[in-house]
C-alpha cells in the first residue's frame, strides 16, 4: 500500500477535524493558510506560524457571523480579508518597517 501524499493526509485530517468539532461543511482554503503560516514564520518566528493561523480564522470566523457593514459574507472571503491583512504585515516586518508597530 503506497503512503499517502501530505496533501492528502492534510485534508482527510483537516475532515476529520472538521467533524469532531461539528463545523462539516466548512471549507479550508488549506494553501492559502500554510502559505500564511510558511510567510508568518519566516518574517517573525517560527511560533508565529500557528498564532497567526489561529487569529486570522477567528477574525475571518467573526466577520463571517456578523457580516462586515451589514453585508453577506462567506467564511472564504472572510478568510481570505483577513489573511490579506496578516500578509501585509508579514510583508512590512520582512522589509523592517514593522517589527515594532502594527497598523
Amino acid at each position: 500500500m503506497a503512503a499517502n501524499s501530505e496533501a492528502e493526509v492534510l485534508a482527510q485530517w483537516s475532515e476529520q477535524l472538521a467533524q469532531a468539532l461539528q463545523i462539516p461543511d466548512l471549507e479550508v482554503d488549506q494553501e492559502l493558510l500554510l502559505e500564511l503560516a510558511r510567510r508568518s514564520a519566516d518574517s517573525v518566528i517560527h511560533a508565529s506560524a500557528p498564532v497567526t493561523a489561529f487569529m486570522v480564522g477567528y477574525a475571518a470566523g467573526q466577520e463571517a457571523s456578523k457580516g462586515l457593514a451589514g453585508s453577506a459574507v462567506t467564511a472564504s472571503e472572510a478568510t481570505v480579508r483577513a489573511a490579506d491583512v496578516a500578509f501585509t504585515l508579514c510583508e512590512k516586518r520582512a522589509a523592517g518597517r514593522g517589527s515594532d508597530t502594527v497598523g
